[in-house]
């Protein structure tokens, strides 16, 4: 099982991302995805997730009309499209799988909201 992430990087207070997450070795299709981001000394926090078949998204409060999750099964990848990002959104942003063998992790990609 493999997670990769990439897209993130520096960008200025308002500015957008994208991230990706390319997932392999088991059915992605059959697995919830979703995205949590960790800042320094806070703990690991759910950020927005999404059901097998693309529909049931969900997402922290604090991200509701920023941010949107989405997949594409057919290439086994999910995605974070980050809009109007704040520096409060710093963080590095993992991938994760909820699989019937149990969750698997990426290794995180760094997100720095600064000017």
């Amino acid at each position: 099982v493999q997670l990769v992430e990439s897209g993130g990087g520096l960008v200025q207070p308002g500015g957008s991302l994208s991230l990706s997450c390319a997932a392999s070795g088991f059915t992605f299709s059959s697995a919830g995805m979703s995205w949590y981001r960790q800042a320094p000394g806070k703990e690991r926090d759910l950020v927005a997730s999404i059901g097998s078949g693309g529909g049931g998204t969900n997402y922290a409060d604090s991200v509701k009309g920023r941010f949107t999750i989405s997949r594409d099964n057919a290439v086994n990848t999910v995605y974070l499209q980050m809009n109007s990002l704040k520096p409060e959104d710093t963080a590095v942003y993992y991938c994760r799988a909820a699989t019937w063998f149990g969750s698997r992790w990426g290794q995180g990609t760094q997100v720095t909201v600064s000017s």
